[in-house]
Formats: structure tokens, sequence, C-alpha cells
């Protein structure tokens, strides 16, 4: 089973079970994997892909990218909940994340993405910030869709002083 027809699964249980705020995301989250594959699919249709219709659908690799995206703009919406001084608000955006990270796989803790981050470095012969892009380019495909962007980026800073 993909990552797509779990999704679709599991907005079917939540109906069944009448879940509303589960619903909700699910509901949210399919309207924005068909946004991300009527957008690829203009892409394919623009650059004259015969085949555009099937190579639009995403893989469950693209899936993550959409889960990850909408995991991002829940955090930022806390940020500034929380800073407008409304915590149920926020409480609530935690709630849709929790429901969103079942469909990323296993994260790396922030000491996995250390190592890897150090061997990476390592592999690059990297000494500063400046050359923070090769060491992401080696760093990226390793741990793509099982760690935060925003964690990695801030161990490099760390790592490369």
């Amino acid at each position: 089973m993909n990552l797509k027809e779990k999704i679709f699964g599991d907005f079917k249980e939540a109906f069944k079970a009448k879940e509303e705020m589960r619903l909700s995301v699910l509901k949210m989250l399919q309207s924005e994997i068909k946004n991300a594959e009527l957008a690829k699919r203009t892409k394919l249709f623009k650059s004259g892909e015969i085949e555009a219709e099937a190579k639009s659908i995403l893989n469950d690799e693209e899936i993550i990218e959409v889960v990850f995206r909408e995991i991002k703009k829940r955090k930022d919406a806390i940020d500034l909940y929380e800073k407008g001084g409304r915590p149920e608000t926020a409480k609530n955006e935690r709630k849709e994340i929790e429901v969103l990270m079942n469909y990323l796989p296993e994260q790396l803790s922030e000491d996995e993405v250390r190592e890897l981050a150090k061997k990476a470095i390592e592999q690059t012969g990297a000494v500063s910030q400046k050359e923070m892009g090769k060491v992401m380019a080696v760093l990226m495909p390793q741990i793509k869709g099982k760690a935060d962007g925003g964690m990695v980026s801030s161990i490099l800073k760390e790592l490369l002083g």
C-alpha cells in the first residue's frame, strides 16, 4: 500500500469514527496532494509531455514533501499564535502536527543527524559556513524525509562555526 492509499484509508476510518479533527487534517492533506499533482501535471503539459496525466501522480517521496510543508506551516502558525496570546489555537495546531507525523518515515534523532553531519563534513572537507552547500548536497540524500531541515541547518551551522 502506498502512502496516498494509506492516507485515503485513514480518512475513511476517521469519517466512520467521526473524528472531526483528524478528518479535517486528512481532508486538507488530500487536497494539498491533489494540488501538488495538478501543479506537476501543468508543468508536464507545458513541457510537452504526452503522458502528463499518468506521470503527474505523486510518489511516496513527493507526498512526504507535501506532509513536511504542511507541518512547517503549522509550526510557523504555532509561533504566531503563541506570540499573539492564543495558546488554545496553538494547541490545535500541535494536534494537527501529531496527525501529520503519522505519514512521515521514522524521524532521526538530533544525535543521529549530528553524526551524519560530521561524516558529511569530513567527506567534503568543509571548514566554514560558506561551504555549507557542499555538505548539504552530501547529507540531504541520506536524511531526506527523516529529519527537519531547520534542525539540519542549525546543526551544520554549529559544526561549521
